[in-house]
């Protein structure tokens, strides 16, 4: 599942970060960091989620997908030129299943390579995503560990605390602190405009 790219392929390497980003926090600025420094990354590419396939099963409140758009364009432009973000699940037909992602990004970019970036504690529920196995032969995922969360074997080679979008969401509702782990252009951008009034709905 870890295995690195053909060596005989030259082509620039890419991974694929996709997720809610509701909103991007310190941890995904860390994954995305450490996959260019440590993974023979070349790009980061983040993809904000348009629609969940999963919605209806694990229905989520998420902020305006302009919004969430804008958050990470700011937080990788920090970052450098290696991370860029991608509104590819905009155009494509929703729901926005990873396997057609990737295959987008394929047609599109043939000179790339693209390699998918999975954490764990979402390995478990891969079984019930559309084509996993092609994605397995297809996009040779990275497995990122998650403090909390059962390591696959082989161990991932990136380990990450456990934070996450839905604690964040929930401290800002209430007020409190978060400087710890939201990034300053986030937090700046909620200051001036006001949470999403999405989340105001969740329980």
């Amino acid at each position: 599942m870890l295995r690195p790219p053909d060596p005989a392929d030259h082509r620039p390497v890419v991974a694929v970060y996709g997720g809610s980003f509701n909103p991007p926090h310190l941890g995904h600025a860390l994954v995305a960091t450490a996959l260019h420094l440590r993974a023979d990354v070349d790009e980061v590419w983040w993809v904000p989620v348009y629609q969940h396939a999963f919605q209806d099963i694990q229905p989520k409140r998420l902020a305006p997908y302009r919004r969430r758009v804008a958050w990470c364009e700011a937080l990788a432009q920090r970052l450098g030129p290696w991370a860029q973000v991608s509104q590819a699940e905009a155009v494509l037909p929703p729901p926005s299943y990873t396997i057609d992602t990737l295959r987008y990004f394929k047609s599109e970019y043939p000179f790339k390579q693209f390699r998918l970036v999975v954490g764990a504690d979402v390995l478990n529920d891969t079984a019930s995503w559309r084509s996993w196995d092609r994605i397995e032969a297809e996009f040779s995922p990275i497995i990122v560990g998650r403090q909390g969360y059962t390591r696959p074997l082989p161990e991932p080679s990136l380990d990450f605390p456990a934070v996450s979008s839905t604690a964040l969401r929930a401290a800002l509702r209430r007020g409190a602190p978060v400087g710890h782990w939201l990034p300053a252009v986030v937090e700046t951008e909620l200051q001036a405009n006001g949470l999403p009034d999405e989340w105001g709905d969740e329980g």
